[in-house]
């Protein structure tokens, strides 16, 4: 079984590696001397090659996340020196064409609207509402168990710990009326001058009400292949320039599809007893994300589609790609609770 990497200076790392990739991932952003460059790449490649579904892929998705994470600069252990070391970027790069190409393939492409403003959002409107995927707000609210409520926290805290992050990337990429309206949805996301409505800090407090360690990554070894995938499809638009119309997209689905499910996640909390330090988080992403849905759906992915007519595929991509992946990691959490089992990895997988 793969082992926890410690590095020598900045501790021990939180999540310990799935596979050969992942833990050359590893030590190469703790301990560059002990491995080897070339080795890196070809595990990379065999990798991205060998494997049947790179989404699922234990192994592949740890490694994805280690090398955004470094970037992020989310977990202490990771060198900052070695953010922009070419072996890094190059098992990034290499994992990333697979990752993108498999997403392409799996996620159905809507229909492209005329390339408005109001067209792109009655689009993006459409294309939520007509979402078919499983509700896991609604089994929270009515059936989920107290263990599993934990579990949804555990779940989440890989993406909401970081709130906002993946999407800031596109700030610096955009112009204009795209720009300035990405620019009002996170400044809501980053608590509006107040460090402690920052969402990611709020949602920490969830984790401390629930008797849930607000470390950022003490779960990962918790989650599946799945969980962190749907964070690193986040990160790999995010982080591409080249791909500004899907993070655009991804954000726009995103805040199109959180009022209501957030309301219903807070009624189900009560429902179990928790406190408004555990319901907080949620019920303030009921009104918040029910205005921040306007403006990512017209003012910044309608704008964007105007301006660059070229980017209006991959928005419409993006959005439906944040649907899709919202839906197999509900999926994945709803086929574990109705069958009465844990939707965290087994203690045996984590070496």
């Amino acid at each position: 079984m793969s082992q926890t990497i410690t590095a020598p200076e900045t501790g021990r790392l939180p999540f310990a590696a799935r596979g050969p990739l992942s833990e050359a991932v590893l030590r190469h952003l703790t301990r560059p001397q002990e491995g080897g460059t070339a080795e890196l790449g070809e595990l990379a490649l065999q990798a991205a090659t060998r494997t049947p579904d790179i989404i699922r892929d234990d192994d592949v998705q740890l490694a994805l996340f280690a090398l955004y994470a470094s970037s992020y600069g989310s977990i202490d252990a990771f060198d900052a020196d070695l953010e922009w070391d070419p072996a890094i970027i190059a098992a990034r790069r290499t994992l990333e064409e697979r990752f993108e190409r498999d997403l392409r393939a799996a996620v159905p492409m809507p229909e492209l609207p005329e390339a408005t403003a109001d067209a792109v959002s009655r689009s993006l409107f459409a294309l939520a509402a007509a979402d078919s995927g499983p509700s896991v707000s609604r089994y929270l609210a009515k059936k989920a168990t107290l263990e599993q409520a934990r579990e949804f926290f555990m779940q989440r805290s890989v993406y909401t710990l970081r709130e906002a992050d993946p999407h800031s990337w596109a700030i610096p990429r955009l112009h204009g009326r795209a720009k300035a309206a990405l620019v009002e949805i996170q400044a809501d996301e980053y608590g509006g001058g107040q460090a402690d409505r920052v969402h990611s800090a709020i949602f920490a407090a969830t984790m401390r009400g629930a008797g849930l360690d607000d470390t950022y990554g003490a779960y990962i070894d918790d989650v599946p292949a799945i969980t962190l995938a749907t964070h690193n499809m986040m990160s790999m638009f995010g982080l591409n320039r080249r791909l500004v119309g899907a993070i655009v997209g991804h954000l726009a689905a995103f805040e199109m599809t959180s009022s209501i499910p957030n309301r219903m996640y807070g009624d189900g909390l009560r429902r179990l007893g928790f406190g408004e330090d555990v319901t907080d988080y949620f019920d303030e992403h009921v009104e918040a994300d029910a205005v921040h849905e306007q403006i990512a759906s017209r003012d910044l992915a309608g704008a964007l589609a105007e301006d660059r007519p070229d980017l209006l595929p991959d928005i419409m991509f993006g959005a439906a790609a944040c649907l899709a992946g919202d839906g197999w990691m509900g999926a994945h959490l709803l086929e574990a609770w109705t069958t009465g089992v844990s939707s965290l990895r087994k203690a045996d997988a984590r070496g």
